[in-house]
């Protein structure tokens, strides 16, 4: 930038100089030619330096805005929220100063507990394993985008069979998908549909109606066979036994997790169903309500979020339904429908990174589930190595409150 100015400066002073030097009668003449030939090159200058000054301002803004919108590609550990708080989890960096509180034995629950997922794998997944320029580091080890989603998958199955060793898993997914999964208590349910990425929420809806047609099914042949299920992303840890759901609360049909947010106040990544021939019925038609409103209202948003309009809509429709219970942090029960839907607050039972910094005041200590939504799957991995190489709960999740602030690279 000085350069340019003081080659203008020199600039004028030279023609100043040569027009002073010519006779008025040349200038007479020529004054028109002169006018020209020491102008055109003035203005392609001054475009210039105009253009270079405002790159160079453009340049100082946009480069804290790519600084901030950057994805790092390893863990940043910033400050823990809600600490000074007596009932949230509080960190001295990655060590825990109190104990979460965790549940008691799953001794009064009737049935056993088994977890669904949708799960599958894409074409241009497979295509990328032997391109090493796509592989991510995690800790010791390397992944491709196939190897990435897989390492997820399996950390959610750890996670399950820490917390819940009883506890099975079941992997909904498409037929024509290469999915194989070789671990104790997983099993593969394939169930034909549109699974591609634009489809993929609202194919996982009617993937869960048709798993429940198929439970009634088998109740009707074997009825004291009672399996509760737990359906859930599966970018999602477990973190502390989810029986007391169906001990504490015996007369719910489906259980929905809501926040304090007025567009999306039901997350769908976290849905669980009474294992009993009623309570399953009433789950699929609750569903099949969620279904129709999704593919009439919200068809446009079937790659994202349309699932959480479709599932507030149904809930909201009800006459007279208080829906500022949502931005309150009690469990509560409402009849939407026939279908007795018991609400869980999000803070406890689908904690997420973002909203624990802010409208949840960091993590309470009786936390049940974590989400890692978005892009916070490295955090996810991250957290399990830390925990296998601790083996305490806590210090892992004040790990995970300390970095959850920070978006990564995947």
């Amino acid at each position: 930038m000085r350069m340019c100015l003081q080659d203008i400066s020199f600039f004028l002073f030279f023609a100043r100089r040569l027009y002073s030097s010519e006779r008025v009668s040349d200038m007479k003449i020529f004054s028109g030619w002169h006018r020209f030939v020491f102008g055109l090159p003035l203005i392609f200058l001054l475009t210039h330096l105009f253009s270079v000054r405002e790159l160079h301002t453009n340049s100082k803004m946009e480069e804290p805005r790519k600084q901030l919108n950057k994805k790092l590609d390893h863990l940043v550990l910033g400050p823990a929220a809600g600490q000074g708080l007596s009932n949230r989890l509080q960190c001295q960096g990655t060590k825990s100063l109190n104990r979460i509180h965790s549940s008691n034995s799953r001794s009064g629950v009737d049935g056993s507990i088994t977890f669904v997922t949708v799960f599958t794998i894409y074409n241009s997944s497979l295509n990328d394993v032997d391109d090493k320029s796509l592989n991510t580091i995690v800790g010791n080890a390397s992944y491709n985008k196939f190897g990435r989603s897989m390492a997820l998958l399996n950390v959610f199955i750890n996670f399950i069979q820490v917390a819940m060793r009883q506890s099975k898993v079941i992997i909904l997914t498409d037929p024509v998908s290469d999915l194989s999964v070789q671990r104790n208590g997983v099993s593969l349910y394939p169930i034909e549909g549109e699974y591609s990425r634009d489809k993929l929420m609202l194919q996982r809806i009617r993937s869960y109606i048709t798993f429940l047609e198929t439970r009634l099914q088998n109740l009707s042949q074997k009825p004291k066979n009672i399996t509760h299920y737990i359906f859930t992303d599966s970018d999602m840890a477990v973190v502390d036994d989810l029986g007391q759901i169906f001990h504490d609360h015996p007369n719910f049909h489906v259980a929905l997790t809501f926040r304090n947010n007025k567009a999306q106040p039901l997350n769908s990544g976290f849905i669980a169903v009474r294992g009993t021939p009623e309570a399953i019925l009433r789950a699929k038609l609750f569903l099949q309500e969620v279904l129709k409103v999704y593919t009439t209202k919200y068809k446009n948003a079937s790659r994202m979020l349309g699932d959480q309009l479709a599932l507030a809509w149904v809930v909201k429709s009800k006459p007279h339904f208080d829906a500022s219970r949502f931005a309150k942090a009690p469990a509560f029960s409402e009849d939407i429908g026939g279908t007795s839907v018991l609400f869980l607050p999000c803070s406890l039972y689908n904690w997420t990174p973002p909203e624990g910094a802010g409208q949840f005041h960091g993590m309470p200590l009786d936390v049940k589930v974590v989400h890692f939504k978005g892009s916070r799957k490295r955090l996810m991995l991250e957290s399990w190595n830390f925990y296998s190489s601790s083996l305490e709960v806590s210090d892992m999740l004040c790990l995970i409150l300390g970095s959850g602030r920070t978006k990564y690279d995947f």
